[in-house]
């Protein structure tokens, strides 16, 4: 499995090594072994899938302690934009962000770890985004940015986005009291 540390420390993104013949192809998803070797040793708990048509764009979501999450994301099916924005508020890279294709035909895979938001956007119809998380959902534990915040300057590759009501009144960066 090929690994590559990004800039903001702790996110980790995981390309698998693919068999392919005529059939088929065949690759190994998961491994504790290999992320534990990368830096990534965490408990996973919960997996999530969503379906998104080209053009949504969820997020930028984390969860607040003690039921912040941290994340291994992958498509199943399509493609997607992947983003994470560090919070961590005493963090060299605090407000930046990293942006990785996740795609279904290379199988790649990006870590988000506890301290960092999270969102993406659907760049094929019936883009299918799968979950790990390291804790359970916890509604009374959401906080957010507003995906389009100048401060970010995220080059989210859509023209016209198709953004839930919740994402759309997210605050900025400058504003965010983050509790990490």
């Amino acid at each position: 499995m090929e690994i590559k540390h990004h800039a903001l420390a702790g996110v980790v993104e995981f390309t698998p090594r693919v068999f392919g013949d005529a059939r088929g192809a065949f690759f190994e998803s998961f491994s504790e072994r290999v992320m534990r070797d990368a830096g990534v040793d965490v408990n996973w708990v919960q997996d999530n899938q969503s379906r998104s048509m080209r053009g949504v764009l969820r997020g930028l979501h984390f969860q607040h302690p003690p039921y912040a999450q941290a994340k291994l994301v992958r498509v199943a099916q399509g493609r997607a934009l992947d983003v994470v924005v560090d919070i961590r508020r005493e963090s060299p890279t605090y407000g930046q962000h990293v942006a990785v294709e996740l795609d279904a035909t290379r199988y790649n895979m990006l870590y988000v770890p506890v301290g960092f938001a999270h969102g993406f956007a659907a760049l094929e119809d019936d883009t299918l985004f799968l979950y790990k998380c390291s804790n359970y959902y916890q509604p009374s534990s959401e906080g957010g940015l507003l995906w389009n915040d100048p401060a970010l300057n995220i080059r989210w590759q859509l023209t016209d986005p198709v953004i839930s009501p919740k994402d759309q009144i997210q605050p900025l960066l400058k504003d965010l009291q983050s509790p990490f």
